[in-house]
């Protein structure tokens, strides 16, 4: 395998249940604010798309991890790819992520475009001095002459019923890091350009997806699949505009934002929802800038609360937007407890519609404050 991942690549010829979700409900979709498009793509086919093209355009791009040659992927992400490009350029791997983790940053100083998929970010750990000593590092320490051009990615977050190793949201862990790019794509359009943005960037990128959107499906232009389609890293996009109050999120979060504010809506509160896509570097001007238009802030996230992606968003607006605020900021996160494996206590661990829309509801001034119910 080493030999394999250290010469010029050239192009050739645990099992995961893939959970589904059923797609939003029509008035949820038509707020996403996609531009009106003929045709529709899952998470799941975004993604594989952009490795296919990403690898057919750069014979240096190599994909490696747990089952995702003979097995096509746990979640099918790589389906197609080794009948396409064989088995020198999508490499199944012992389950040793310390391992095969350590060949993709070897093969990234050498010059190759390696992908590293983790079956769950959660084994993520198992890896994590190559990722942040070896990779995130090696460009700064060397003054520069050492690019590590490597992709590490796989499903991130709750998912159902998986129990409190693996169910982790590491947003927060990797984003605290200097040296690494931190993605989370939300709908068929990020993932698809967010992907080929992280494969082509000169430094290493965690690009954190979700199991639970990788069969929803979500409109998609004739732009998103020209090949030649790559989205900005650290760009934030306005998913739905508003007036009241901005509602800041990303990954999977980002539909239940939109749920939310669907149902704000029909009682007179316009919420601006913005699908955060780069949590480092994170679109502070854009945050900001909604901010400064709606006065008012509430950051969902599925991860713990405290040192979280929230409470990095909260700070930036203090410092950049304090005397716009017009009330206190809401801060949506997930239970400061390991995840239950029950069901019912496993939604009352991550954040759902309901808590963002009494979030809103308070920021507004429209409900009774958490303080005066306790």
């Amino acid at each position: 395998m080493l030999g394999a991942a250290r010469r010029q690549l050239g192009s050739g010829p645990m099992l995961g249940q893939v959970l589904r979700r059923l797609r939003p409900a029509a008035a949820t979709e038509a707020a996403r604010g996609y531009s009106a498009a003929a045709k529709e793509m899952t998470v799941r086919d975004a993604l594989n798309s952009a490795l296919d093209e990403e690898m057919s355009a750069d014979p240096s791009v190599f994909l490696m991890g747990e089952e995702v040659g003979e097995y096509q992927g746990a979640y099918k992400i790589s389906k197609g790819l080794l009948d396409k490009y064989g088995p020198d350029r999508v490499l199944d791997t012992p389950i040793t992520e310390a391992g095969f983790t350590g060949i993709g940053v070897g093969a990234a100083y050498h010059g190759l475009r390696p992908i590293v998929e983790f079956m769950t970010f959660n084994f993520s750990m198992q890896a994590i001095d190559h990722i942040i000593n070896s990779a995130a590092k090696s460009n700064y320490m060397s003054a520069g002459q050492i690019s590590v051009p490597i992709v590490f990615r796989g499903p991130n977050g709750a998912a159902a019923g998986v129990g409190a190793q693996h169910s982790q949201c590491y947003a927060a862990w990797y984003a605290h890091v200097p040296g690494l790019k931190v993605l989370t794509p939300y709908s068929a359009e990020d993932a698809r350009g967010l992907l080929k943005a992280a494969i082509r960037d000169p430094d290493p990128v965690i690009f954190l997806e979700n199991e639970l959107l990788y069969g929803e499906s979500f409109p998609v232009s004739a732009e998103v699949l020209d090949s030649s389609f790559c989205l900005p890293i650290g760009k934030a996009k306005v998913e739905r505009e508003g007036k009241d109050v901005t509602i800041a999120t990303y990954s999977k979060m980002v539909g239940y934002a939109l749920q939310a504010a669907e149902i704000l809506s029909k009682e007179g509160i316009s919420a601006e929802v913005i699908n955060l896509r780069s949590i480092r570097p994170l679109d502070r001007a854009a945050i900001n800038a909604s901010v400064r238009k709606t006065n008012r802030l509430v950051t969902v996230e599925e991860g713990f609360p405290q040192h979280g992606i929230g409470a990095e968003i909260c700070m930036s607006v203090v410092e950049e937007s304090f005397e716009y605020l017009d009330a206190p900021v809401e801060r949506i996160a997930g239970a400061d407890v390991p995840m239950p494996y029950a069901a019912n206590l496993e939604r009352m661990a991550v954040p759902q519609v309901d808590d963002i829309v009494r979030a809103a509801k308070r920021a507004c001034y429209r409900a009774v404050p958490m303080a005066a119910t306790a």
